[in-house]
């Protein structure tokens, strides 16, 4: 299963919400910059319903067509206890797009450097502007912003030390 799945299994345990709720509420809490597609929580919630983890309690009457409600099942309570419970895998990033860019540009004798420059300063602004939302923020607001915070700040850490080395890794991948 999917962060989306396991996130609207959490999002429907103190009630039962429907599509367009659960959307905002997904959004809001969880989905930072990538907020869900309407279609994807719909698609969602019919495997959900499909594997026996939500079920449609009825209907609310809005505006447009009536709104289908869903409520999480025992199962589906059963699933998200053991998501919970699991430790992530810790993800090494050793494959990330921008160890390929220096990997591939030393190794056709491009500036790497350039590569690391450019990303340093994106890196730095991002940082920057998730600074400014602190400000702003609530509680869990200021914790996704920390969460993001460490993390660009681990990348910029390796971007230093990555151009310290560039003379050396150069040579090794150019002999």
């Amino acid at each position: 299963m999917t962060l989306v799945a396991h996130g609207l299994l959490g999002l429907l345990e103190d009630r039962p919400k429907h599509g367009y709720e659960l959307r905002k509420s997904f959004d809001e809490r969880l989905a930072g910059d990538r907020p869900l597609r309407s279609g994807q929580v719909y698609s969602t919630l019919g495997r959900l319903e499909r594997d026996g983890r939500v079920d449609e309690v009825g209907g609310e009457q809005g505006p447009g067509p009536e709104r289908r409600l869903y409520a999480i099942t025992d199962a589906g309570v059963a699933e998200l206890e053991r998501w919970l419970s699991a430790p992530e895998a810790p993800e090494t990033y050793l494959q990330s797009v921008l160890y390929a860019k220096v990997v591939v540009a030393l190794s056709s004798g491009r500036s790497a450097q350039a590569i690391l420059d450019a990303q340093r300063d994106k890196h730095v602004a991002a940082m920057r502007a998730l600074t400014r939302e602190k400000e702003q923020a609530d509680l869990a607001g200021v914790v996704r912003a920390d969460f993001a915070l460490m993390h660009l700040d681990a990348d910029v850490r390796w971007i230093e030390l990555t151009l310290s080395r560039l003379a050396r890794l150069g040579k090794e991948l150019r002999p």
